[in-house]
């Protein structure tokens, strides 16, 4: 009787174990099941960035390290694209173009980032209390859609001589030295491309600033008004401030396009940047070394690539840290 009670108690025991295991096991299942579900979800993105991106990325900088006929030369590449008159060219400066394409660049950001940022910005505030507004804006964002070869081919046609609306225009208003092709001549070729990338880009901004004014409170306006502060006082210090955050997005995207723009220029120019490198930009060049030019000198290219993503990479960091810390 007494082995019969040991034993009974020992099986008792046992199953009181088996579940107390059971249940340990069941509340750590989903954290268990979380945890594999996290692995799988993130495993497909981590392959394609590795893939894509990082691989890429490495293999880009490997490559700019090493000449055409695959002998290491260090940063000898980077020395070659950044002496080289293509990169910067200010001989005689001012003068007229080419002057390089780190300059063009330059002037590209200077001159469409503004305009394309306070257009939009202003067409928002404009179109803010319009009665059908949205048709307004969806006509201005086609530009935005349009594929940038498209718009470079556009411009063709837009700065024509014989029928392109803007010389016509220059011509009717008296103007005559604007009233020729602008894509034909070196001085204004440059200008004629940022002049209508603007365009294909205001919609952006325009979009961008129309969704931020819509998260600001009318209450601060009517508050403004009753205070006595005029249009120009309530947008300086109520409504722009309060759009920082849009305008951090639209800088930050602005200057990646500025800096990476190839299809426009490729579409109304040439592989050589137009009339005698007027137009020329450094993902052309890069381009140019790659696929254009025989022999190929892809370590060149490759060294334009690895400098254009780091331009890249610092305008960014330095565009996002200086506006928040305003």
């Amino acid at each position: 009787m007494r082995r019969l009670g040991i034993e009974g108690v020992t099986t008792l025991l046992r199953r009181l174990r088996g579940r107390v295991r059971a249940a340990s096991r069941g509340r750590a299942s989903p954290r268990a099941r979380r945890a594999g579900l996290r692995i799988v979800f993130f495993t497909p993105a981590l392959f394609l960035i590795v893939s894509f991106v990082a691989y890429p990325v490495l293999a880009t900088v490997g490559v700019s390290l090493f000449d055409a006929n695959g002998h290491f030369v260090g940063l000898a590449n980077y020395q070659q694209v950044l002496g080289s008159p293509d990169t910067i060219n200010l001989n005689g400066f001012p003068k007229p173009p080419p002057f390089g394409t780190l300059i063009n660049n330059a002037i590209w950001i200077a001159i469409h980032l503004p305009l394309s940022m306070f257009l939009g910005l202003w067409l928002a505030l404009v179109l803010r209390e319009v009665r059908g507004s949205s048709w307004i804006k969806t006509a201005i964002f086609i530009g935005m859609v349009t594929p940038l070869i498209i718009g470079g081919i556009m411009m063709l046609y837009i700065y024509d001589g014989s029928i392109g609306i803007v010389p016509r225009f220059f011509d009717a208003i008296g103007i005559h030295s604007l009233g020729v092709g602008w894509l034909q001549r070196p001085t204004t070729l440059l200008f004629g491309l940022i002049f209508g990338s603007v365009w294909l880009w205001t919609g952006f901004s325009l979009i961008v600033y129309s969704a931020g004014l819509t998260t600001i409170p009318k209450e601060y306006w009517e508050a403004a008004k009753i205070d006595g502060a005029s249009t120009f006082r309530t947008f300086t210090q109520v409504t722009f401030p309060l759009l920082k955050p849009m305008t951090i997005v639209v800088f930050t995207m602005s200057i990646l396009y500025e800096l990476k723009i190839f299809d426009l220029v490729y579409g109304a120019t040439n592989a050589q940047g137009g009339v005698g490198g007027a137009a020329d930009v450094l993902a052309l060049q890069m381009f140019r070394q790659a696929f254009v030019q025989l022999p190929a000198d892809f370590g060149t290219a490759a060294a334009v690539a690895t400098f254009l993503s780091l331009l890249t990479l610092a305008a960014t960091i330095l565009t996002i840290r200086y506006m928040v810390k305003r």
